[in-house]
């Protein structure tokens, strides 16, 4: 291995483009990815997941590549494609197999490249599907003639406070040797520091976990929301008077989708269940959650009083969080869905959400505009994107009809006085 090697990652998506931007600070990298129209929009600087800085974009010295040629003569590959489940809440690893069989093809007998993985997997797949699926393709042995590691990835769409090169980085390898590299290398990137994990599998439980225990706290939370609600209590002022505890936890109910918190727990049940463990907790958490969306368009429905076809309705929000583009896995697709069922009739708007994806992806027909006067049965304040934040009681009174419903799902306007004869839901 060089003193500075060459460096290629594999996925240029919400994990893989940040990381080749902070890494081409340093080193010598290439971004590889198969979606040539992904890599033609970056090189002309346009980020579509809105994650990077269009400067830094503009300057960076990597190449940004769909030609897999481009990848001969990597020392460290450092693969982040999807891992997201199956219909059935399995692993779904055809994207890191398929990352595995175009490695495969540029690894070199004796040169001791390294193969890191940063997506999210299941305590051994780094080792029991990745390297095999290497070795499948190369012809070549792990641990002698190219070694693993993993270090997962970390970084929340969104968040301007936690990036990329303000995280602890945990790191693990196949030997001590490829350990020191990958924390040497990726040390230069951050200045949370580097956190060597005792061995892979540690490393990928540990990745796993973070997000599973996140869950499930959500979980509990939505689950005494719904009994708050039987009980005519606002959960989000009960949260507020508990949150002056000092040891309260405050998360906050709603509906959990997403490229992690919505995915992972299912990766660590489907491997607790390969070694004889039923996990109950994770998937108790797991449940609850997913049937948030059906809970609350059965609560809206009944609100609104549906079934004859003519009810009308305003989603706000598509994405699966607030401010971001990030469509993936979101649970707003869901509460559509559900209130599709119950015979109203739905209209979506996002300000920040790609209309094609939407379309493709959940065959959801985004409004291009948001009216400036409408006369909907219903609003319901699904993501809390500032746009919607924003609103006062004035600007939601102007897209219902008389004695309309205001429907808020992240209690964003919780505090907000409403035009007299307004009705209000929420969490």
């Amino acid at each position: 291995m060089t003193a500075s090697p060459r460096i290629s990652v594999i996925g240029l998506g919400y994990v893989g483009l940040p990381l080749v931007l902070a890494l081409a600070r340093h080193f010598h990298v290439v971004g590889y990815d198969i979606d040539g129209d992904r890599v033609a929009q970056l090189v002309t600087g346009r980020d579509r997941t809105a994650e990077t800085d269009p400067a830094v974009l503009g300057a960076t010295t990597a190449q940004l590549t769909a030609d897999a040629d481009a990848l001969a003569g990597t020392e460290i590959f450092i693969i982040t494609v999807p891992t997201p489940v199956d219909e059935d809440k399995r692993p779904d690893l055809r994207a890191l197999e398929s990352a595995a069989r175009t490695i495969g093809g540029y690894l070199v007998a004796g040169s001791g490249a390294i193969v890191t993985l940063e997506s999210t997997v299941y305590p051994g797949a780094t080792e029991d599907v990745l390297g095999p699926a290497l070795e499948a393709a190369s012809g070549l042995r792990a641990g002698v003639d190219f070694f693993l590691g993993y270090s997962p990835e970390r970084v929340n769409p969104g968040d301007a406070e936690h990036t990329h090169d303000r995280l602890t980085k945990v790191v693990a390898g196949q030997t001590p040797a490829v350990t020191e590299t990958l924390a040497a290398m990726y040390g230069e990137t951050t200045s949370g520091g580097i956190y060597v994990a005792r061995n892979i599998k540690t490393a990928e439980a540990a990745k796993v976990i973070e997000n599973a225990q996140r869950d499930i706290n959500i979980a509990f939370i939505n689950e005494v929301a719904r009994i708050f609600h039987r009980l005519d209590i606002s959960t989000h002022d009960v949260l507020d008077a508990a949150a002056t505890k000092w040891n309260f936890l405050d998360f906050r109910p709603g509906l959990v989708g997403g490229h992690c918190i919505g995915v992972d727990p299912y990766y660590l049940a489907y491997r607790a269940r390969q070694v004889g463990h039923e996990p109950e907790v994770i998937l108790a958490g797991r449940r609850i959650n997913d049937d948030m969306g059906a809970f609350v368009a059965g609560e809206i429905a009944g609100q609104v009083g549906a079934g004859d076809d003519s009810g009308r309705v305003l989603m706000l929000g598509l994405t699966f969080k607030e401010n971001v583009p990030d469509l993936r896995n979101s649970r707003v697709a869901d509460l559509v869905a559900g209130l599709g069922a119950a015979g109203l009739q739905v209209d979506v708007h996002d300000p920040l959400a790609d209309h094609a994806e939407a379309a493709a992806v959940y065959g959801i027909d985004l409004l291009e505009t948001l009216a400036l006067e409408a006369d909907y049965d219903a609003v319901v304040g699904a993501v809390a994107h500032d746009l919607y934040t924003g609103f006062d009681g004035a600007r939601l009174a102007s897209l219902v009809k008389p004695g309309g419903l205001i429907a808020d799902v992240k209690g964003m306007w919780r505090n907000l006085a409403l035009a007299d004869g307004l009705r209000r839901w929420q969490l």
